[in-house]
């Protein structure tokens, strides 16, 4: 099955046996597409001998894959330069090396088509009017997107009568967002934004000024990172119920993801946990020897994805840490695995839109 047949079948489909099948095929094949075009990557291989053993392994865990933190080091792709369409950075605060990913107009449109898929699931097929929880100058070169800008151009094309609901000083347009509302009377609201800047420039301003808005219709998709939402002693349910205290929105869900593997996002479903969708799976392992953990242990996730044909992106080891539920019988129906982030890995250099955001707004007294 072609990863465009395979996009057509549903991202949540597949039982685990199909679902594992498909991505060996895929995965094998692009570690062998990625040998033969990114001479960095061959070299990793090689001082390992796998080549030597004919890079084809019989499952997805036994596969090579490479630390996330290879990409804030190396240059590493597997196109000419001349192919590079787009070049997207990691997040990070200042000072902070980041993570660097070339795409050409193949992975992009893999990427594209991959997002459109599991959005849909969740918020139908229909385009609908957007609010963006930031302000616009964040998008500026469009050759050089920062992890911030590449997210919000990427949902931004699940919206319509796009409204970027903060000034240039990160303050709420209050009466531009009534505007807004009453422009749209009754058809669902599609919000975005990165939590933190959802809970700090949204929640606190809509409830500092007790404005009268009502988002009953609104679905919010939020990412980012928790780390100061923790620090607030502020989790994903008490995050939930004060939206649904200061303007009634009901339908949120936080994803997980990463410039290094964008358009595999990891939707959080109905029962409160992230789901992987058909092309991309998670792997939790032991920090001591790498060894695969079962359900229910802690470890170091790694993410698998048969969507970059333009850099290795198709395996890579996390700093994050995190934990399978379970597979394939999710409360909400979804197939696939589910399962939560629990933190960074001790020491690990802080990363998220919404965290390196308030790192550096804190720096900045903001």
């Amino acid at each position: 099955m072609t990863l465009d047949e395979l996009l057509g079948v549903g991202p949540y489909s597949l039982p685990r046996r199909e679902k594992q099948a498909l991505l060996v095929e895929h995965l094998n094949a692009l570690t062998a597409h990625h040998a033969a075009r990114c001479r960095p990557y061959r070299r990793i291989l090689d001082a390992y001998g796998y080549r030597d053993k004919g890079l084809s392994w019989a499952a997805v865990e036994e596969m090579p894959y490479l630390p996330i933190g290879l990409f804030k080091e190396f240059a590493l792709k597997s196109i000419p330069d001349g192919d590079v369409i787009k070049t997207l950075t990691s997040s990070g605060t200042t000072g902070q090396k980041v993570s660097r990913i070339f795409l050409d107009k193949e992975t992009s449109r893999r990427q594209t088509r991959a997002l459109s898929a599991i959005m849909q699931d969740f918020i139908g097929g229909k385009r609908l009017p957007m609010l963006i929880i930031d302000t616009p100058n964040v998008i500026k070169d469009r050759t050089l997107f920062s992890a911030r800008g590449a997210g919000i151009l990427g949902l931004s094309n699940f919206g319509r009568d796009h409204l970027y609901v903060l000034d240039d000083h990160m303050r709420l347009k209050v009466d531009d967002l009534k505007k807004f509302l009453l422009a749209h009377p009754d058809e669902p609201i599609l919000l975005f934004g990165f939590t933190f800047m959802v809970w700090q420039h949204f929640y606190e301003e809509l409830k500092a000024t007790s404005a009268d808005i009502d988002l009953t219709r609104g679905v919010l998709i939020h990412s980012g990172g928790w780390k100061k939402l923790t620090d607030k002693s502020v989790d994903n349910a008490a995050f939930k119920k004060a939206l649904r205290a200061v303007c009634g929105i009901t339908r949120i869900h936080n994803f997980y993801g990463m410039v290094e593997q964008i358009g595999s996002i990891y939707m959080e479903g109905d029962s409160g946990y992230f789901q992987t969708p058909v092309f991309s799976d998670i792997i939790i392992r032991d920090p001591y020897d790498w060894s695969v953990l079962p359900a229910g242990r802690e470890g170091v996730i790694e993410l698998v994805s048969i969507l970059p044909l333009s850099y290795p992106g198709h395996a890579l080891l996390t700093e994050d840490l995190g934990r399978v539920v379970g597979e394939d019988d999710s409360p909400d129906g979804r197939r696939g695995k589910y399962f939560e982030v629990l933190g960074r890995v001790p020491k690990a250099e802080i990363r998220g839109c919404s965290d390196t955001y308030a790192e550096e707004a804190a720096a900045r007294g903001v």
